[in-house]
């Protein structure tokens, strides 16, 4: 049997009764589901503009206080700024309290080498500051640091400024912690020297130079003080002690002793050096790196390693 193709054409009046009942099914279908097509749409509307706004407040909270840390390093030590980054973007701390930007820095590069693997650093990465100075350790580049930062960083708003070595182990929830309730004024906090009876330094007391936090407004007056701009060279931590010492500032200082302190190793303990604790907020004197193993496995750094068939008894 086929189906061959009808010979008649529709006519005119047909095609017209057609189109009139195919629009009287349209306006039936308007009459009856239009309010829930209106309604729909603008829910879904409403659904997204909900979520916007949700996603905008959360992006845009304020956190309690800003943190810059500066960490005093040298442009051949390539490895240990390799290993710091690591450390500090492992860790996680709660960000509404804190928005923390760490920089490393060091004196003018001297070599071919520095010019490229440090300008390769900074591609990558972008947290190296150079001062204009010649490399060392108690002959200014602490004062040129701190006394810069105002002119940098003067409309970032910083709460608190923090100086650090690059053989120190900072833990970054511990700190903001210890920091947050502290006063944004006139403040200084690190671990005390002299902390035991003995009063064998000059001009103390002062804080550690392994991690001391200075409030912003010392660093303003750092950078414009005649006190400390004619006279810098010494031994960096027990100078900006004798600053603040002399000019009657720093006067809200927190003792953060035991939590701030050396690696003890073999040595014996004294005041600043001990076992490690488990409320700890930075471990110095982490030259090899035996020691700095030891204080990771502490500190359980690489808990949250998954098992994997990649990894051949590791």
């Amino acid at each position: 049997m086929s189906f061959a193709p009808s010979s008649k054409r529709s006519s005119p009046s047909n095609l017209a009764h057609i189109l009139l009942f195919a629009l009287a099914l349209l306006i039936t279908f308007f009459i009856f589901h239009g309010d829930y097509l209106f309604a729909s749409t603008v829910s879904a509307d409403v659904s997204l503009t909900s979520t916007t706004t949700d996603m905008t407040s959360i992006t845009t909270v304020k956190p309690e206080f800003r943190l810059f840390i500066g960490v005093i390093t040298m442009p051949e030590l390539y490895t240990r700024r390799h290993l710091l980054r690591t450390l500090f973007s492992l860790q996680t701390y709660d960000k509404s309290v804190a928005e923390i930007d760490i920089r490393f820095i060091f004196c003018n590069l001297t070599n071919e080498e520095q010019r490229v693997f440090v300008a390769m650093e900074i591609v990558l990465h972008d947290d190296i500051i150079i001062l204009d100075c010649k490399e060392n350790m108690n002959e200014g580049k602490t004062y040129k640091f701190l006394s810069e930062l105002a002119k940098w960083y003067g409309d970032e708003q910083y709460d608190f400024v923090m100086k650090t070595d690059d053989d120190s182990y900072i833990i970054l929830e511990e700190l903001i912690q210890s920091v947050r309730d502290k006063p944004r004024f006139d403040m200084y906090y690190g671990i005390k020297i002299p902390c035991d009876k003995e009063d064998y330094f000059p001009y103390q007391p002062f804080m550690e130079g392994m991690g001391y936090v200075l409030s912003w407004d010392l660093i303003e007056w750092v950078a414009t003080s005649d006190l400390p701009r004619n006279d810098h060279n010494g031994p960096e931590d027990m100078w900006t002690g004798m600053w603040f010492n002399l000019a009657g500032k720093a006067k809200n200082r927190f003792d953060m002793s035991p939590r701030i302190y050396d690696y003890k190793g073999a040595a014996e303990t004294n005041c600043f050096r001990h076992d490690f604790i488990p409320d700890s907020i930075l471990v110095h004197r982490l030259k090899h790196d035996f020691e700095w193993v030891n204080t990771l496995n502490y500190f359980n750094v690489t808990s949250g390693l998954k098992p994997s068939k990649f990894y051949s008894k590791l």
